[in-house]
C-alpha cells in the first residue's frame, strides 16, 4: 500500500518513517512538508538509511495516489487535509484534530474553530487495546495523545472493574521534552530544558478534554481527577504515577489480577510484578505500555506506574499499530 506521511521531518514524522520502511506491506510514496521542501530526510535524521523521496508539499494529486495519510502535523492541519480525501483514502491523524467528539470542546480546549466538522463522523478515537469496534467504516483515525495512552491503559480496566473510587484520582505525569516537538527550544526558551523539572499546564492541558472523554466513554462513570504534567530533562519517555482509592474488601492483588486478565494475550502491554519500581527506560523505543501496581502506606490506597516512549507507544508505533488493525495486517507488522 502506498502511504504519504505529512509532518515527516519532525520526532514523530521520524519515527514513523523507521518503522514503516520495515513494514512488509508498504511504500513511503511521499515525505511532506511545509518548511523543508526539496531536503532529504537524512538532513533532519542521520540513522535513517533507507532510499527515500526528498521532502515535497503536500498536494490533492498525490493523495489520490495513496491508499494511507499519515498526518503528524500541528494542530488543525489534519483537518484541512480530511477535505481532500478522496472515498479509497485512510487518513491516521496523530494530533489533537479528531479526538474530541464535540466541536464546542474542540474550541474551548483548543482555542480555535474546527474546520471539518462533517468529518468528525468518519473518524474514530483509537486506542487499539480498549477499542473492540468495527474500524473498516471509518476513514480517519485519531491517535491517542501521548499522556492519555498512559493514563487510559492502566485506569480503564479498574474502573470498569467496579474496584476503584472515581471521585478523586490524582495523576502525575512526566514527560521528556521531545513531547513538544521541535519547536520545544522555542515554545520552552525561559526554561532549562536540560536541567530542570518543570511543571506546566495545571487544570489547561488539553489532554484533560481527552483524558475525560475517554474514561467517561469506555466506563459509563462519571470521573473525577487531577492532572498534572510535568517537562523533564530527559528527550523521550513518560512515566505517569497515579493515585488511587480502593473500592471495600478490594486489595493490591485484585487489581494486579484483573489488569492481567484484561491485557490477556495483548501483545504490547505488560503487568510487572508487585511493587516493580518502574523506569522510563524499560521502554524506551518500544511499542510497550508496562504498568506496575504498588501498595501504600494506607490499606485503601494504591500507586499505579505507567511507563511508555511518548514517541512510538505514544504517537508512531501506536498510529502504526492501528494501521495494521485498520487493514488486517498482523498487529506487530513493522514494529519491534
Amino acid at each position: 500500500m502506498n502511504v504519504l506521511i505529512a509532518g515527516a521531518t519532525g520526532y514523530l514524522g521520524n519515527e514513523l518513517i523507521k518503522i514503516l520502511v520495515k513494514h512488509r506491506k508498504i511504500k513511503i510514496k511521499y515525505l511532506c512538508g511545509n518548511n523543508s521542501v526539496g531536503k532529504k530526510i537524512t538532513d533532519f535524521d542521520k540513522s535513517i538509511k533507507s532510499k527515500l523521496p526528498k521532502i515535497s508539499r503536500i498536494t490533492k494529486s498525490k493523495i489520490n495516489e495513496c491508499d494511507i495519510i499519515f498526518t503528524a502535523l500541528p494542530n488543525g492541519e489534519a483537518q484541512i487535509i480530511s477535505k481532500k480525501l478522496n472515498k479509497h483514502n485512510v487518513l491516521i491523524d496523530l494530533s489533537g484534530d479528531f479526538r474530541l467528539k464535540n466541536s464546542n470542546d474542540y474550541l474551548k480546549w483548543y482555542k480555535r474553530k474546527h474546520k471539518a466538522i462533517h468529518n468528525i463522523k468518519n473518524s474514530i478515537y483509537l486506542l487499539p487495546e480498549l477499542s473492540k469496534l468495527k474500524l473498516n467504516k471509518y476513514q480517519i483515525i485519531s491517535c491517542p495523545g501521548c499522556y492519555p495512552t498512559s493514563i487510559l491503559l492502566p485506569l480503564v480496566p479498574l474502573i470498569k472493574n467496579k474496584l476503584i473510587k472515581t471521585n478523586n484520582v490524582i495523576i502525575d505525569s512526566k514527560s521528556g521534552y521531545s513531547g513538544a516537538g521541535r519547536g520545544v527550544h522555542k515554545k520552552f526558551k525561559d526554561k532549562n530544558l536540560y536541567e530542570s523539572l518543570s511543571a506546566y499546564g495545571i487544570s489547561l492541558h488539553r489532554h484533560n478534554s481527552e483524558i475525560l472523554q475517554e474514561l467517561n466513554a469506555y466506563t459509563n462513570r462519571n470521573i473525577k481527577f487531577t492532572f498534572t504534567p510535568h517537562l523533564t530533562p530527559m528527550f523521550r519517555g513518560i512515566l505517569s504515577t497515579i493515585y488511587i482509592d480502593l473500592n471495600k474488601n478490594i486489595n493490591q492483588n485484585n487489581v494486579i489480577n484483573s489488569l492481567r486478565q484484561f491485557y490477556k494475550g495483548k501483545t504490547f502491554i505488560k503487568i510487572a510484578n508487585k511493587d516493580a519500581l518502574l523506569s522510563t527506560n524499560d521502554v524506551l523505543g518500544t511499542n510497550k505500555c508496562i504498568i506496575s501496581v504498588c501498595k501504600s502506606k494506607y490499606k485503601d490506597k494504591i500507586i499505579l506506574l505507567s511507563a511508555i516512549d511518548n514517541l512510538i507507544k505514544g504517537g508512531s508505533g501506536q498510529a502504526i499499530q492501528n494501521m495494521n488493525l485498520r487493514f488486517g495486517f498482523n498487529e506487530r507488522e513493522g514494529i519491534k
